[in-house]
């Protein structure tokens, strides 16, 4: 047990980082273009709004939770101090999950289902969607049956994770942890191990500059009544809005 304790919580986290890290440069590098979600909306638009509207909220909620968790383990330990403080965090926290799981399972069902969307659906695709919903079934698990996760996140992830990025691993806490917790760290780390090969790569690159990027004005200098009128004849030279 020690030595896959070793290997899932020292050996793969270093493993995961490296190839995340090299994977993500290399790979704009050489495909630039493809450097995205590959979105399929304009084969279908009407389920992937219900699905990828309550998975995206969820999980930016549940990333920024467990990202605050990390970084100011203290301040929630002492915000946890209080029971009403700690219910509200726990269930908003829950609640986001619930977001992420429907939509993701909403998501795969459409993968499945839309013949138009299973042309252009990978074995990759499929793969990162079925490890995102077990990584976040085992999330759910651990916040049903183990209670107050938010404070022994702080307590036990927020150590283990620094002496990972100080070069000084520290695996004594997190190596009594429940199983299905351990699954859920695990799933983590294959899940930033294959980002770089999947459609997750997308977020690295998330258009942050539309929201100040100007509106685009756009000059028409054809009659709009003439241009392409369905009266207009056939011919084979190239209409002039083209």
């Amino acid at each position: 047990m020690e030595t896959l304790n070793n290997f899932f919580f020292i050996v793969l986290p270093y493993v995961a980082f490296v190839v995340f890290l090299i994977g993500t440069i290399a790979r704009y590098r050489s495909q630039k273009f493809k450097f995205s979600s590959l979105s399929s909306q304009f084969l279908e638009g009407k389920k992937l709004f219900w699905g990828s509207v309550p998975f995206h909220w969820g999980l930016v909620i549940l990333f920024f939770g467990h990202l605050i968790g990390f970084l100011i383990p203290d301040s929630i330990i002492l915000w946890n101090s209080e029971p009403a403080r700690l219910l509200f965090l726990e269930i908003s926290s829950f609640i986001a999950a619930i977001c992420v799981f429907i939509g993701l399972v909403l998501l795969f069902y459409r993968r499945m289902t839309d013949e138009r969307i299973k042309m252009v659906t990978t074995k990759m695709d499929v793969f990162i969607e079925l490890l995102l919903l077990f990584v976040i079934i085992c999330g759910m698990y651990t916040a049903v049956f183990y209670r107050w996760g938010s404070s022994w996140f702080a307590s036990v992830m927020s150590p283990y994770l620094k002496s990972i990025f100080t070069f000084s691993p520290d695996i004594a806490a997190i190596s009594a942890m429940p199983i299905m917790f351990k699954l859920h760290v695990i799933g983590a780390y294959f899940l930033i191990l294959m980002t770089p090969f999947t459609r997750l790569v997308h977020f690295l690159v998330y258009p942050l500059n539309y929201i100040w990027k100007p509106y685009q004005q756009v000059m028409w200098n054809w009659n709009k009544r003439k241009v392409r009128s369905p009266k207009t004849r056939w011919s084979i030279h190239r209409p002039k809005n083209n």
